[in-house]
């Protein structure tokens, strides 16, 4: 079968979206399936790889959030899926991309809506009561397409109270393979902590619905207790540069070393750490989060997300701004490091990628023959 499927508000270095993308991608190919995924570029592109075809439209960037581009030209797309002709249209945003929901029935396609985001938790961080627009919005969302498919059951959430009935849960995965406790390397540890030194690591865009400034608050707290700590900042985004000038009017040791291409550099700075950070209030998964847990590092996430669902106990859920998260980093670093990293590790193990091309192959009304590992690169 064929699956197409479209994206938008993704960069050439956006991090969780992308890596599910090609990790699905692979796993349909796996599968004997012909995935086509359809994605916003700086210029066109179409390309053959271990994820299938990939063909990129030449599109606009969003102002002001650092890099997303979105496809607005309805009619090419639109040409460009009659082209293909698609036996399945898989769809990763609910807002600019919902329309092909309908363009799908026109041409008796079956059509998934893959909810990476929450309406309601997006609406949540505005003024103002937004509980029934984001009902009202999801209830056009559920209607428009044969199935949902939602990641934690945090996220199905604001489906399951509208009464859809077209909501399924499938978690994403990690890659066990890249992702391991046993990348740990002293010498890149060395580069940024002391020996004594507590290392903290924010791995995620930076912008305002990511709350990246916990990141640096719970740092300044830490050291005002007389806890030596520092951090590294791995990710870009709008608020890079403010955050950046305010740790050094404060004097706190941060890094901020931007978008980490190289994936065995993340992999080991994610298992050098000893806490890696995840306050962002309306993730709905936490990729970044859970390779940290692949990598055998503890996570303290935000209580108002998904990811204490995600994080179980290898990590610890924080309400509240820098003072909670400086308490939560304090206690998983009181446990013994040994003990904390194997629970990390055998949490993460609880989601395979197989797993996750396996559901949503499944939400596809496929057949579910996957490989036990699927991992692959664009």
């Amino acid at each position: 079968m064929r699956i197409v499927r479209l994206a938008n508000f993704v960069t050439e270095s956006s991090g969780g979206l992308r890596t599910a993308l090609r990790e699905l991608g692979t796993g349909y190919a796996a599968a004997g399936h012909d995935p086509v995924l359809v994605v916003p570029g700086r210029r066109d592109g179409d390309e053959e790889t271990g994820q299938g075809r990939v063909i990129t439209l030449a599109s606009p960037a969003v102002p002001g959030m650092g890099g997303y581009r979105v496809i607005l030209d309805r009619p090419r797309l639109a040409r460009l899926l009659r082209e293909l002709r698609p036996d399945r249209l898989e769809i990763s945003d609910r807002t600019t991309l919902r329309w092909t929901g309908a363009w799908a029935r026109r041409y008796g396609v079956r059509t998934v809506m893959v909810s990476h985001e929450s309406l309601d938790g997006l609406l949540r961080l505005l003024p103002g009561g937004h509980r029934r627009l984001a009902d009202r919005l999801n209830a056009r969302t559920a209607g428009a397409h044969d199935q949902l498919v939602c990641t934690t059951s945090w996220a199905a959430a604001e489906f399951h109270r509208i009464g859809a009935r077209n909501v399924v849960q499938v978690p994403l995965g990690v890659d066990l393979e890249h992702f391991r406790p046993d990348r740990y390397d002293p010498l890149l540890r060395a580069e940024h902590a002391g020996k004594d030194e507590l290392l903290l690591l924010h791995c995620g865009r930076l912008s305002p619905e990511k709350r990246p400034e916990r990141s640096l608050a719970a740092l300044t707290e830490l050291r005002a207790r007389g806890v030596p700590a520092v951090l590294v900042v791995v990710g870009d985004g709008p608020r890079r540069a403010g955050l950046a000038a305010a740790a050094a009017r404060r004097g706190d040791p941060v890094r901020f070393l931007r978008y980490v291409g190289d994936r065995d550099r993340l992999a080991g700075l994610l298992a050098s750490a000893d806490v890696v950070l995840a306050p962002g209030p309306v993730e709905t998964f936490g990729l970044a989060a859970l390779e940290a847990l692949a990598s055998g590092t503890p996570v303290v996430a935000s209580a108002e997300s998904a990811l204490p669902e995600v994080v179980g106990t290898a990590g610890l859920a924080a309400s509240g701004e820098g003072p909670a998260y400086a308490d939560a980093v304090l206690e998983l670093a009181s446990r013994a490091a040994e003990l904390r990293r194997a629970a990390a590790r055998q949490q993460a193990e609880r989601f395979p990628w197989s797993a996750s091309v396996a559901g949503f192959l499944t939400a596809h009304d496929l057949g579910v023959d996957v490989p036990a590992a699927t991992s692959g690169g664009r």
